[in-house]
């Protein structure tokens, strides 16, 4: 008795089992009893099986002499097969039901897991038949300088995703806009008297730097300064720059024969200067004219009193680098006006630029009509018909114009958590590319990175730009088209953007490697793209407001937009001071600080003295009201 194998030995090894069932079994009843009543389905079945068990064996172990008899081993095995067979369809729900819980729970855990968001973004980065993501490839961890705040965004979008969207999202707020309408291609009482302009001075010629829109501006000062003079405009060549390193001509990118045709009754307009004074040295003569030659935003009488003399002396005059030299204030009606049509009217892109931007448009919306007056006057024929009943279906989209490239955080001074591998890497690019301003911060007084943060001098990054999406109400799904070049920081810093908006694309997501081909190369061209996907969108989202694409969009949607073309703008000053409160504020409080500064941003407001008639055309030169 008490050997291995005896029946005794049996008894101890049942009777410590018994013992943890016994817990168990204790645990469970305690825990039901609570919730008042009988155990559930499955625990009731288990919670059965034991006792049955139990009963057996302490009728089995009672005496020590009684052994099992073939009889006894029947007989249990009957009432086994009896039990199952009668509790099997128990059986089977309890185990369907359980699966069935869990795969709700682990598909719920996929919607609004951050990390399983993130997968899925760059998954779906490589389809070219959906809506395009971008790609992750930094390795590196995520910069994230507003952790709390985003976590609070992220839940506050997933209780938002089954709820009613406010199409305010997607509306101006203020009805006042759509009582401006444009006017700018009217030609005036005074011109129509004056008759067909002569060229009365000489010739002008225009060697127009920087990108797409700085040239566009540079475009539409010179045909006011040609108008101011009483001269005849040679078409603008661009210059060549390291920076863009593209070789676009205006013909590349503008309609020239629909420029001309358009400012015929304005201004002398050439395609090439006569032959006779093509052999001018005019360097020579003192005829170029560079940004030394004049302030940066020059007075008529600044050229009246500098230009026209050489003008008049030699017969031409070249700008150098021409760019933002021409005020806004004062201005004679007649040459504001004048640039409005130039800018609003006189600028049409190239069908090659026409047709690739209305197919980037048509991706993103998923239907093939054009929807409003600004995608006539961008796209031309390419979108035939204005369809309204388009505009209430679910292809909707926000362009956002992200400017966080390398070049502006590197200029702005600022820091952007990336410690002290950032601070090296942006105090190199601007000893290779900034050594004007290191010298000229030699010189004045220096503000540290957090005073410039206050002063609203920092560009948004893609983190804040998604605090401020989620904080006015953009639901995790809304269709974002990303404008601009590379982000400084690449995935690593797109991440929570990302994350809260996987529904990001960018035209090289959404045309493909042959049809972006003609483009590539031309900074330019690719920037016209941007510009046509940023001015038809729904809603437009500006992260800088010195930026000229995001300045010249936003005017192009006021002008054209008859009230119906949002644009968001947040002041960076404002922000930095709401972010500056991220560890304590709580999301109620953020969403209305958010959704007060950008209203105040989106009222009405007739253009103030100095400001860029180009962003702000509500004025009389420009728009009539009615």
């Amino acid at each position: 008795m008490g050997k291995k194998g005896s029946p005794r030995g049996r008894r101890v090894e049942n009777q410590e089992l018994d013992v943890s069932f016994g817990v168990k079994e204790h645990e469970f009843r305690s825990l039901d009893m609570q919730h008042g009543g009988d155990p559930p389905l499955g625990r009731r079945l288990s919670g059965g099986d034991y006792n049955w068990d139990k009963v057996v064996l302490s009728k089995g172990l009672k005496n020590d002499s009684v052994k099992f008899t073939p009889f006894k081993g029947v007989h249990v095995g009957k009432r086994q097969m009896w039990w199952l067979h009668r509790h099997i369809r128990s059986i089977v729900f309890t185990i369907l039901l359980m699966g069935f819980l869990f795969l709700l729970d682990s598909l719920v855990c996929f919607i609004f897991d951050p990390a399983m968001l993130q997968n899925n973004f760059s998954l779906q980065g490589s389809s070219k038949t959906k809506v395009g993501m971008i790609e992750k490839t930094e390795k590196e961890g995520p910069v994230k300088l507003h952790e709390r705040l985003l976590n609070l965004a992220a839940a506050s979008l997933a209780e938002r995703e089954f709820k009613q969207e406010s199409s305010k999202l997607w509306e101006e707020p203020y009805p006042q806009a759509s009582s401006w309408k444009p006017c700018a291609d009217k030609t005036s009482p005074q011109v129509v008297r004056a008759g067909k302009p002569r060229n009365i001075t000489g010739y002008i010629l225009i060697s127009a730097n920087g990108g797409l829109n700085q040239q566009r501006v540079a475009v539409c000062n010179a045909v006011a300064v040609a108008s101011l003079l009483n001269a005849t405009l040679v078409i603008p060549k661009f210059l060549y720059s390291n920076v863009w390193k593209d070789p676009s001509q205006f013909g590349d990118i503008y309609q020239e024969d629909y420029f001309l045709d358009m400012l015929k009754d304005e201004v002398n307009i050439i395609k090439e200067l006569p032959p006779n004074l093509k052999l001018l040295d005019v360097e020579a003569a003192g005829s170029l004219i560079t940004d030394a030659d004049l302030s940066k935003e020059a007075t008529p009488d600044e050229y009246i009193k500098k230009i026209l003399p050489l003008l008049l002396r030699n017969r031409v005059v070249h700008f150098l680098g021409y760019g933002n030299r021409l005020g806004f204030d004062p201005l004679p009606y007649e040459l504001q006006r004048l640039r409005c049509k130039c800018n609003f009217h006189a600028l049409k892109f190239v069908p090659k630029i026409q047709k690739r931007g209305s197919l980037l448009v048509r991706r993103i919306r998923r239907y093939d009509f054009a929807r409003s007056t600004l995608d006539k006057q961008l796209l031309g024929n390419l979108m035939p018909r204005v369809d309204h009943s388009a505009a209430e279906g679910p292809s909707k989209y926000l362009a956002l114009h992200l400017r966080f490239e390398i070049d502006m955080v590197a200029y702005s001074l600022c820091e952007f958590g990336g410690g002290e591998t950032e601070r090296r890497e942006l105090q190199t690019y601007r000893q290779v590319h900034f050594p004007l301003l290191l010298e000229r911060l030699k010189e004045s007084k220096s503000y540290s990175p957090e005073e410039l943060r206050r002063m609203g001098k920092c560009p948004l990054t893609p983190e804040e730009a998604a605090l401020v999406l989620a904080g006015l109400g953009f639901k995790h799904g809304t269709y974002i088209y990303l404008a601009g070049s590379d982000i400084y920081g690449g995935q690593s810093r797109m991440q929570a953007l990302t994350t809260l908006y996987p529904n990001l694309v960018t035209k090289e997501n959404l045309l493909s490697p042959s049809e972006l081909a003609p483009f590539r190369n031309f900074s330019s061209q690719l920037a016209a793209l941007d510009f046509i996907a940023c001015a038809t969108s729904d809603v437009f989202a500006i992260t800088d407001s010195g930026s000229q694409l995001s300045s010249l969009v936003s005017g192009f949607r006021t002008y054209y937009g008859g009230g119906h073309a949002p644009t968001l703008r947040p002041s960076k000053k404002r922000l930095a001071a709401i972010l500056s409160r991220n560890k304590t504020i709580g999301w109620n409080s953020f969403e209305e600080k958010i959704r007060k500064m950008i209203d105040e941003g989106q009222r009405v407001q007739v253009r103030g003295f100095g400001r860029s008639i180009y962003r702000h055309p509500r004025c009389k030169e420009c728009m009539c009201r009615h």
